[in-house]
């Protein structure tokens, strides 16, 4: 299985006056082709640190992130930007649309940012929006749109360029249960349908539960995994390892 990120000895500090901390430290993260992660950990675990770190929105300390088999320490800011822009899909938990643009437009954006004729792409955007259930929603604009339906836009987005990899924070932070399981489930299936690689930011056990992994973080450390059998994930055993975790 081919691998599309790795990290090795990622490590990321901080400097709040004279103390330093060390939000990571040592991470060795290997994600192959077509799996769907989820990272967790208590506040301040380092979550979100890691998940800049790997989408080249943030520089490390020391360590490297090689994504797509090209070293992003190696690159320029120039470079990684157009990295980041062609090869990294992007899902936030306040969605990120542009109020002014539909739906299709939204999930085209990307690739005009990119210097492309969204128009040689429409057939593209059109799969992703029936993909997402939202091909009958596609001249609609963000304020037309319930806050389940916006996170689709977002997700058909940051599928719309064929990226190497997608990155998730907390996305079902501002939907209702069923909203968000409906979101989790359409990351699941873009995973086996479109062949697409995850990772997920969530304190969430349910959420978690819908990834093949689990990695655990703890005061910037890996301190365990837990990997879904034929059944999936437990929710119950993810809560039971953040509850060791405290």
């Amino acid at each position: 299985m081919t691998d599309v990120l790795r990290t090795t000895d990622l490590c990321k500090q901080y400097q709040m006056g004279d103390v330093t901390v060390d939000a990571l430290r040592d991470i060795e993260l290997v994600v192959p082709k077509g799996q769907f992660v989820a990272v967790m950990g208590p506040s301040g675990a380092g979550k979100s640190t890691l998940l800049h770190l790997m989408g080249g929105l943030d520089t490390p300390t020391d360590g490297d992130v090689v994504l797509g088999g090209r070293r992003l320490a190696h690159l320029s800011d120039d470079e990684i930007t157009v990295l980041r822009r062609r090869q990294v899909g992007f899902v936030f938990q306040f969605y990120n649309l542009l109020p002014t643009l539909s739906a299709a437009e939204n999930v085209a954006l990307p690739l005009l940012l990119d210097g492309q004729r969204t128009e040689a792409h429409a057939s593209r955007v059109d799969e992703l929006l029936e993909l997402v259930g939202l091909d009958h929603r596609r001249d609609h604009r963000p304020d037309q749109l319930s806050g389940g339906e916006q996170q689709r836009v977002a997700i058909a987005r940051a599928f719309v360029n064929d990226p190497q990899i997608v990155l998730v924070d907390e996305p079902t932070g501002n939907l209702d249960s069923n909203a968000g399981a409906a979101v989790l489930d359409l990351l699941r299936r873009t995973c086996k349908e479109l062949g697409g690689t995850v990772v997920m930011v969530t304190h969430d056990p349910r959420a978690a539960s819908y990834a093949d992994r689990v990695v655990f973080l703890k005061d910037g450390e890996t301190v365990r995994q837990v990997f879904a059998g034929e059944e999936g994930i437990d929710p119950e055993e993810i809560l039971a390892v953040m509850a060791q975790l405290g």
